[in-house]
């Protein structure tokens, strides 16, 4: 029963379940025993680092993974934790889509129909580049929670697919955390600086995800075609 409650509602309780984390570090965070938004939001960070980082993770934010990485630079988290913490993460984060996808097809043909130029693109993906699109799927900007669903409606081995995503959020907790540690003096100096003169960001930022949207974009028409549903 209640493994049925989980995969047919799968998206309402993961939406539940980052609304509570959400409302408690609200309350943490109101709560915490230092001045300043700012001073709360670290202390809370120090304090509840690994906990931040996981619920983080299953979301795919890099930022969560950037700040673990600083915080590993100034001594206030260990960095093969927060690695292994962020990996997990990631992995319970496209377990999630992937099981939503498989035993959610007609839910998700009815109501993300919007979404189907980026489905059927990340089929075709599959399709040609086989297992290691599940590898890299975590570095395509707006095509990473759609990927793991997409694969879930086909055929695709779900204890194959387990494995492949484990090793991939690992890789990708490294890759994003260990330069983040490495470089973390710059980086703070960096922060420094942006917080200062933030005006100067504005534009970079718009740039940089307007580039990465129109390409979304772009590679979705050249890939959409009337489909009554995915095998």
């Amino acid at each position: 029963m209640l493994r049925n409650l989980f995969v047919n509602h799968s998206g309402k309780l993961l939406f539940l379940g980052v609304l509570t984390f959400a409302i408690i570090l609200g309350v943490d965070l109101y709560y915490a025993p230092v001045e300043g938004f700012e001073q709360k939001l670290v202390y809370l960070l120090k304090e509840q680092g690994y906990i931040i980082l996981f619920a983080w993770s299953i979301l795919e934010g890099e930022m969560g993974l950037i700040m673990a990485g600083l915080l590993c630079h100034t001594g206030d988290m260990n960095l093969a934790l927060s690695i292994f913490v962020a990996g997990l993460g990631g992995f319970a984060g496209d377990q999630i889509y992937f099981y939503t996808g498989r035993y959610n097809k007609k839910h998700i043909h009815k109501h993300l129909i919007s979404q189907r130029r980026k489905f059927a693109l990340a089929h075709l993906l599959l399709k040609r580049y086989g297992w290691p699109i599940i590898f890299i799927q975590r570095y395509m900007y707006g095509m990473r929670t759609v990927i793991p669903i997409s694969i879930g409606l086909t055929r695709f081995d779900a204890k194959k697919f387990a494995l492949i995503n484990l090793l991939s959020a690992w890789c990708w907790a490294a890759i994003t955390i260990i330069p983040t540690w490495y470089f973390g003096k710059q980086i703070l100096e960096l922060l420094a600086y942006a917080k200062e003169y933030w005006f100067l960001a504005i534009p970079l930022a718009i740039t940089i995800g307007g580039s990465i949207i129109y390409y979304v974009n772009k590679a979705t028409q050249k890939t959409h075609r009337p489909r009554k549903e995915i095998e």
